[in-house]
């Protein structure tokens, strides 16, 4: 297998020589790096130095990039873990580049080491969907628990059967179904994690392309699990008009929309509560000053989780616009007619026609066409 050297952060690693946009046989991603997800290691790697770590735990390595970041960047004791022979090999290889660091090499079913050892900070980044390893991961995870799933389609509704299959939950492909994928994964999180008396709190979670990334804090005890599970609920969307609102319920009860009486259809269950800590997000943001990244793409997508309102579901404007049969206004003017309206509003990282709002319908319709 031939190879390239790559450098990441502050991180030099080898490749296999591949072209990243083709198709991969059965097997063969075991190997693959994907530059398009280095946003996902770059905001992991941020959240780690804001947090107190002495182990974590790569359970999917491929080519080792991930745990050898935070390694080499953090300064944390890793386990870098593969099934895979090949993967294996060149984690090695890699992982012999650092020998002043503490970079422990398995190749095993992630599983298995997840059933005999518990560390700090689990990591799963499985090429597809993460579904298969939480329940175990939940009892590995000793304080943090990292989840990316790159099945954007069964989680948002466009394969409808294998969402439901997967995560136990009916999502739904609206124009906001990268949001609702996200809390319906981190739904299905919390319901594996509270078999065991463990609850989750959401540090530093987003949706971006064509993968979910959560970063959460296990908790443990059945009170404080029973807390989160009050952020278990649902979405529900009107079949009738654009309306849509969130039910923090175990069982939905909400069954006509409030806007047009027409019948609701329903997503989830779900979490409905906020998606980041705001103190993490601070801190997150003064390093990245602090490292001139001011002006990066993870300092952006900070920002506008910072001030994104945490109600479940936004709206696309310029489809409310186009429904309306409307001329839609610049997304600032239009948020800031619903405030002046009294009301809450902001954009969201999901969507950069999205507005998240807690105004009713009429008062969107006016704001839309509202010139400053």
């Amino acid at each position: 297998m031939s190879e390239r050297e790559v450098v990441e952060g502050s991180t030099r690693f080898f490749i296999p020589e591949q072209d990243e946009n083709s198709s991969f046989p059965p097997g063969s991603a075991a190997v693959f790096y994907n530059s398009r997800m280095r946003l996902n290691r770059d905001s992991t790697n941020y959240l780690l130095r804001q947090l107190d770590v002495s182990s974590y735990f790569d359970a999917m390595g491929a080519s080792g990039v991930r745990g050898l970041r935070v390694a080499h960047e953090c300064g944390i004791p890793v386990t870098i873990n593969d099934l895979s022979p090949e993967a294996i090999a060149l984690i090695r290889r890699n992982a012999s580049l650092y020998p002043d660091h503490d970079i422990t090499v398995t190749e095993e079913d992630c599983r298995a080491v997840m059933l005999r050892q518990r560390f700090d900070v689990v990591d799963l980044d499985p090429f597809g969907t993460p579904a298969p390893f939480v329940d175990i991961a939940a009892t590995s995870a000793r304080r943090y628990l990292f989840v990316t799933a790159t099945d954007t389609a069964p989680l948002c509704g466009a394969h409808l059967k294998a969402g439901i299959r997967r995560y136990g939950a009916r999502p739904m492909n609206t124009e906001y179904h990268s949001e609702v994928g996200l809390r319906i994964l981190l739904g299905f999180v919390l319901r594996e994690t509270a078999k065991y008396d463990r609850g989750i709190e959401p540090l530093f979670c987003f949706a971006r392309e064509h993968f979910v990334r959560l970063h959460l804090r296990m908790t443990g005890g059945a009170g404080r699990t029973d807390n989160a599970l009050k952020n278990i609920g649902y979405i529900h969307q009107c079949t009738a008009c654009p309306w849509r609102m969130s039910e923090a319920a175990f069982l939905p009860t909400v069954q006509e929309c409030p806007e047009c009486g027409a019948k609701m259809s329903r997503m989830g269950p779900l979490w409905v509560g906020p998606i980041n800590d705001p103190e993490i997000l601070s801190q997150i943001a003064a390093d990245l000053k602090a490292d001139d990244m001011g002006e990066s793409v993870l300092a952006r997508l900070v920002t506008l989780l910072d001030e994104e309102l945490s109600t479940p579901a936004f709206y696309n404007y310029h489809q409310l616009a186009r429904h309306w049969h409307l001329s839609p206004s610049p997304v600032a003017d239009v948020i800031t007619a619903i405030r002046d309206a009294g009301y809450q509003a902001s954009r969201t990282h999901y969507d950069g026609r999205g507005i998240k709002t807690d105004a009713p319908l009429h008062v969107l319709k006016s704001a839309i066409v509202t010139k400053k």
